[in-house]
């Protein structure tokens, strides 16, 4: 279950629009070099909101954790939105792994105009890991595009 500081720290960034965690977030990331050596040289892929979702919360908190995943990690470590929501999905926080799925089948496409080089490492970007169904969707559009070397890093699991 993801509790603590951690979920206290995605909670405010999400639903309290608050900014001001970022720079926590990022000393938390700092202090894990296994994660950073993970993520450098990488191209981190932000798991997209849909348009409505990031207008209402005036940002896509996966982009400003993919930001503070590069500048923590350096080198040649970018981010690149390679994915767009095309359907707007209810939340996914009462529902169960059965649920998320079909919540979330056929809701993410490749942005227009990206091309995905296969020799090259992609590494999806989202807030929380519960039961990989978002991941999953976004690395099953990625998959289908050409990317070979995919991973996954998070801020929280739960």
């Amino acid at each position: 279950m993801f509790r603590g500081a951690a979920r206290s720290i995605v909670i405010e960034l999400k639903y309290h629009r608050g900014l001001h965690v970022l720079s926590d977030m990022e000393a938390i990331v700092r202090s894990s070099p296994h994660v950073l050596d993970h993520v450098r040289d990488a191209v981190l892929v932000p798991v997209p909101l849909h348009p409505r979702k990031e207008r209402e919360r005036g940002f896509n908190q996966c982009f400003l954790i993919a930001k503070l995943f590069a500048r923590a990690a350096g080198g040649t470590t970018r981010i690149q939105p390679c994915l767009q929501r095309i359907v707007d999905t209810v939340t996914q926080t009462a529902f169960d792994r059965r649920h998320r799925m079909e919540n979330l089948k056929n809701a993410f496409a490749l942005l227009p105009g990206t091309h995905i080089l296969p020799d090259q490492h992609y590494i999806l970007v989202d807030d929380v890991f519960t039961t990989g169904s978002t991941l999953n969707s976004c690395a099953r559009v990625l998959r289908n595009a050409g990317c070979l070397m995919l991973d996954v890093v998070t801020f929280g699991h739960g």
